[in-house]
């Protein structure tokens, strides 16, 4: 079990979330003021999938009417998805350490280039 409350550092800023749900395979994490958000989700299948999701809110202009904001909202995950055998939680591990690693190695350069949809 994630311990209760988790720190999440977005955009400099750090935030603790208390625990605000909880269920035999999932919990969730949200800001007092809602604008931050995480989760964490088991599912146990035929293959086993293990989702952290990262949801941000926040107010902003309207580009059409730049006087009035509007809420906007945009989310990041990281799934894990593995069969139920034929890998260890260490080479688990190992490939999510290997793409984390990609993206944010050489000042981020390759998650700058997938955030702005190159492949």
């Amino acid at each position: 079990m994630f311990a209760d409350p988790q720190s999440i550092t977005l955009s400099g800023v750090t935030s603790t979330l208390p625990r605000t749900s909880s269920g035999d395979k999932s919990g969730v994490f949200t800001k007092d003021d809602q604008s931050v958000s995480l989760s964490v989700r088991h599912t146990v299948a035929r293959r086993t999938r293990r989702v952290a999701r990262l949801d941000s809110l926040k107010m902003a202009a309207d580009p059409l009417v730049p006087a009035q904001n509007k809420p906007y909202s945009m989310a990041a995950y990281l799934v894990v998805d593995v069969p139920p055998y034929g890998f260890t939680p260490a080479e688990v591990k190992a490939a999510v350490e290997a793409l984390i690693g990609n993206l944010t190695a050489s000042s981020s350069v390759n998650l700058i280039k997938f955030i702005g949809g190159e492949s």
